[in-house]
Parts: structure tokens; C-alpha cells; sequence
């Protein structure tokens, strides 16, 4: 079977990176190849040696993109197995990327507008968004705001190691102090719980250490908390899932994203491993 992964997102978003990382895993990479050329290539290309693909689509083809979301469904039934991921970061992220390589937008030298109706860098980055806001809907989203390279690449790795065709489960733990995911499909508040941060021997530690975990166990409103999300979700991926939804992202938000959220999104992706593939992360959890 064809595995092809398309790789989307915001200009300065990381797509290169996430490239690069996908041909260090075997991939056939393309970076810029046009909507309208995806399905003579994907027909054309020989059958032995090409059978895992990697292709970058973005606003640089902007005149074509919209066809994207129409060929996905007919790329699926010829038996290929197709990832969508989006890569996205914050509008004062991807500005401060871009002055610090002082590279042009791509929209910036729109050949279609007059001079005097050039967009300049903020104003192009918001265009970007509108073009992209269906296959964003569409895709797994990563936000690569607080993300290095090597994170990235990381979380790549991770997407290849789900093999399924169902919908994925995305558990992310955050910090509310650093901002919420924007890609979240389902945003739980677990600040109101027991916090092991003020017990002295338990602080230095994460939700990944046993003893924070042992003590965040024998916390009935930790227990109450997992059990009423585990409920929720149980109740309403079924209906998800019969939508077509490829992706579900489930962002777990304390004050620091360091015990509690870490602790409740890996005890979620062990209870939902059984009958979901998922992936789990910890945004801002530190090394």
C-alpha cells in the first residue's frame, strides 16, 4: 500500500523541518508540488522504490490549493493511505521567524495585485490562514509556537507509528500560563484539582514520576475528573468518527503543564489506546 503524507501549514511554520525528518525515515520528499499535479504524479511514479511519500502543498500554489480537499477522497479509495498534517504557530511566532531569517512571505509578491495593494508581513500571514482554514479543519494540527526542531521532528516520528485508518486520538497536556493549544478540538481545565507542585518532595518531579502519579491516584476529585472526561469522550467519538473526522486533539490545561495535566492526558491515552489509535503529548512539560 502507498503511504503518502502531505505536509500543509503556515509559511515559517516548520514544513521544511517536518520534511527532512520524513526523508531521514525513508521517505520520497517533495516540497511545492501543485494540487493539480498530485494525482498524474501519484499514477505515474514507478511502481517499485516509491512506495512511502512525503509531499509539501502550501500557499505557494494558492491559484490550485483549493482542489486538495476534493482529491483526498479519491486518492483514499485507490488504496493509499493518506496523512493530512497542518503545521501551525502564532501570528507573533511566525512574524518574528521571518524577520530573523528575512526571508519574503510568499504572499508578499502576490504578481496578481498592483504595488500599492502589496500586503505586508502581518497582513499576509492572516491571508495565509484564510486560504489554509479548510484544510486545517481537516488535518492533524500541530502547533510548533513553543516547539524546537528536534520536538518536531519528534512528533513526526510518532504520527507514522499509529497505523490505522481511524480516526486518531491526540491527548495534549499544557500550560494555561503559556496560552492553549489553538488546535484543540476539546479544552479540559484540571487547575481546580489537588496540585502536587506544593508538596515539597513531589514538586521537582513531573505526571510521568510514579510517585506523583501514586499521589495524584489517591485524590478522589483527580479520580472524579478522569472519570467524567473518560464519559464525555466515550459518549461522543463514536458520532465523531461517523463524521469523517480524521484527527480529535483533547488539550488537559493546568497552571504549569507540568504534574497534573500530564498525569490525566497519559492516563486518558492508556484507558483510549485499547479501542483508538492515539498519540500523546506534553507541550510544555520540561526536560
Amino acid at each position: 500500500m502507498l503511504e503518502l503524507v502531505l505536509i500543509t501549514g503556515m509559511s515559517g511554520s516548520g514544513k521544511t523541518i517536518a520534511l527532512h525528518a520524513l526523508e531521514d525515515l525513508g521517505f520520497f520528499c517533495i516540497d511545492n508540488l501543485p494540487p493539480n499535479l498530485l494525482m498524474p504524479f501519484l499514477q505515474t511514479r514507478p511502481s517499485q522504490g516509491m512506495d512511502r511519500i512525503a509531499i509539501a502543498v502550501d500557499v505557494r500554489s494558492a491559484s490550485t490549493l483549493h482542489l486538495l480537499p476534493k482529491l483526498l477522497p479519491e486518492i483514499r479509495s485507490s488504496g493509499c493511505q493518506v496523512r493530512l498534517v497542518f503545521l501551525d504557530a502564532s501570528t507573533e511566532t511566525l512574524i518574528k521567524r521571518f524577520s530573523e531569517t528575512r526571508r519574503k512571505h510568499p504572499l508578499s509578491n502576490n504578481r496578481n495585485e498592483p504595488l500599492d495593494h502589496a500586503l505586508d508581513l502581518g497582513e499576509s500571514i492572516e491571508r495565509e490562514r484564510q486560504l489554509l482554514g479548510d484544510l486545517r479543519d481537516m488535518a492533524l494540527v500541530i502547533d510548533t509556537t513553543h516547539s524546537r526542531s528536534t520536538a518536531l521532528q519528534l512528533q513526526i516520528r510518532q504520527l507514522l507509528e499509529v497505523q490505522s485508518t481511524n480516526m486518531t486520538l491526540v491527548f495534549e497536556s499544557f500550560a494555561f500560563k503559556k496560552g492553549i493549544p489553538v488546535h484543540a478540538d476539546y479544552v479540559f481545565d484540571v487547575r481546580m484539582l489537588p496540585n502536587p507542585h506544593y508538596e515539597p518532595e513531589l514538586s521537582p518531579l513531573t505526571g510521568l514520576d510514579a510517585p506523583v502519579a501514586h499521589w495524584l491516584q489517591d485524590q478522589p476529585p483527580v479520580l472524579k475528573m478522569i472519570e467524567d472526561i473518560d464519559g464525555f469522550l466515550k459518549q461522543w467519538l463514536p458520532a465523531l468518527n461517523d463524521n469523517n473526522r480524521s484527527y480529535v486533539t483533547v488539550a488537559l490545561g493546568c497552571t504549569g503543564g507540568q504534574h497534573r495535566s500530564v498525569f490525566i492526558a497519559k492516563t486518558l491515552n492508556e484507558k483510549f489506546s485499547a479501542n483508538w489509535p492515539t498519540l500523546i503529548r506534553h507541550r510544555d512539560l520540561q526536560a
